[in-house]
């Protein structure tokens, strides 16, 4: 009788695992999410494509070396956007004040192109602003954007396009910005669906939020012990502080 007891708390204890499991898999909280606030009013937030030499720095790693030369300590980045084979971005990038690519406005297939897309930019005065492709405008007071699809939040609310309880599940990150205007930067560690990924920024209460890539994604974040360094992509986003003589 005591071992069928046993057995049947083994089994409501396996099934409960199993649906917390479950649970966290279509709920991201902070157990399979690693995120990163960044205040751009005081923090060296930038957005980085390609060194010095015009070469493209690809991975976290290239982008690490390269400001250590710089005496630069990289202590956050992730990839910044959507890219194409020869590791350009999809769409609009500003770097310095230049713009190396222009606004994609057309339509097409693809995660980018769910209409409404975004930007994310950072002013002259680092100011943080994500907002819809169709309601952006260049200034020429921008120091940085990179434009990428869909937007999460929208004033808000989720992107309508986007289905509780899809079965369309990858590792995804993104970035969400706070009445505060400070940066949420996020990234799941395990697979989610774009609802429950939308709903995590709508948790932090975040206003708008934009997707800025899929399985490919990477953070480096080594004061949470999580340090991806590999990877190749187009856009890098990336926060350093000087480093220590």
């Amino acid at each position: 009788m005591k071992r069928y007891y046993s057995f049947i708390l083994f089994a409501a204890f396996a099934l409960l695992t199993v649906v917390s499991i479950a649970f966290t898999h279509k709920h991201p909280n902070e157990t399979d999410i690693i995120s990163y606030t960044v205040d751009p009013k005081i923090q060296d937030l930038r957005f980085y494509w390609k060194d010095d030499n015009g070469h493209i720095l690809g991975s976290i790693q290239h982008l690490k070396n390269y400001l250590d030369n710089k005496q630069q300590k990289l202590v956050f980045a992730t990839n910044g956007g959507m890219f194409k084979p020869d590791n350009s971005p999809v769409g609009l990038f500003i770097q310095q004040n230049v713009i190396l690519n222009p606004l994609d406005t057309t339509t097409g297939n693809g995660n980018f192109y769910l209409k409404p897309n975004g930007v994310l930019y950072i002013t002259d005065e680092n100011k943080a602003v994500i907002c819809q492709t169709s309601n952006f405008a260049n200034n020429k007071h921008i120091k940085f954007a990179t434009q990428s699809g869909p937007m999460l939040l929208i004033d808000g609310s989720i992107h309508p396009a986007l289905k509780k309880g899809s079965a369309n599940v990858n590792v995804r990150n993104g970035v969400g910005i706070l009445a505060d205007n400070k940066l949420v930067f996020a990234m799941s560690t395990r697979e989610t669906n774009f609802y429950d990924f939308a709903e995590y920024f709508k948790s932090l209460g975040c206003v708008n939020a934009l997707y800025l890539d899929g399985f490919v994604s990477r953070t480096y974040l080594p004061e949470k012990e999580w340090m991806q360094t590999d990877g190749s992509f187009g856009v890098i986003i990336g926060v350093t502080i000087p480093k220590k003589k």
